[in-house]
């Protein structure tokens, strides 16, 4: 046997199943998957903390929904049907617009420390669509993303401050666990197995962020006083800012309002 030639054979082999990222999480780092660290600084005052709540809505005629061909793989017809919508944009009937990623994005006093969860945030592949489609998470928490479909899905991140991986859940209850280092919004998920799913995950070093449910309702709870930028993300319309003045206890209000493009 030629050992020279054995041995490349042997190690391109080993590179091309890390880049396939089977569900043995081939090649992760023992950084992303750290247990998170307790925090030390400025704690929020309870007693004297606020909220900012509110509504998104779009206004006008929303675009109608993208069909969604999923007749390439049999398993995603069962659970979805051959021709699902796109989960993409969503409004209500009065126009409130789901899946709006809310959070504070400037004036909170860098000096506050917040205790990273130790809870997961789970992000599920059934139906073959990506189930939330949009999502928060802190910088160190567990992000958990399971397959619970009958067939092959594989989780590419495309981070730009973040490390980017690709792992294959290659069958049904299979998952992985990430974590993540720095702040980020959004990062956008996709399975390249299946093209048209796809997820948002926002990561901030605060909780202090929300998505947008059927109502188009959101709600930062334990808001210390301050003055704060506030913005709203949606993948297809862009993002919009109000400034917000909290007091001590009070509860302030922000709306926004998205368009077509």
């Amino acid at each position: 046997m030629n050992t020279p030639a054995f041995a490349l054979r042997l190690g391109l082999i080993s590179v091309v199943a890390c880049s396939l990222m089977a569900a043995s999480a081939c090649g992760s780092s023992p950084a992303q998957n750290a247990a998170p660290a307790a925090a030390t600084g400025k704690k929020v005052d309870a007693a004297m903390a606020g909220s900012i709540a509110g509504t998104v809505t779009f206004e006008g005629k929303p675009p109608a929904p993208e069909v969604i061909r999923v007749s390439s793989d049999m398993a995603c017809v069962q659970d979805a049907g051959p021709n699902p919508a796109s989960d993409a944009v969503l409004v209500a009937n009065n126009g409130a617009l789901q899946n709006v990623f809310i959070y504070i994005k400037e004036g909170l006093d860098p000096a506050y420390a917040f205790d990273t969860p130790t809870d997961p945030v789970v992000l599920d592949q059934k139906g073959c669509f990506y189930t939330p489609r949009v999502l928060g998470i802190r910088v160190g928490q567990p992000l958990d993303v399971s397959n619970d479909d009958p067939t092959f899905h594989n989780v590419h991140a495309l981070p730009k401050m973040n490390m980017e991986f690709n792992q294959g859940l290659n069958v049904r209850g299979s998952r992985l666990r990430r974590t993540f280092t720095t702040a980020e919004v959004m990062m956008r998920f996709k399975c390249d197995v299946h093209g048209w799913m796809a997820a948002w995950v926002g990561v901030l070093p605060h909780p202090f962020f929300a998505v947008t449910g059927p109502d188009g309702s959101f709600d930062l709870k334990g808001v210390p006083p301050g003055t704060y930028t506030i913005e709203a993300w949606h993948e297809r319309f862009g993002t919009k800012t109000a400034q917000v003045v909290v007091a001590d206890h009070q509860t302030q209000t922000a709306s926004f309002t998205f368009a077509a493009k």
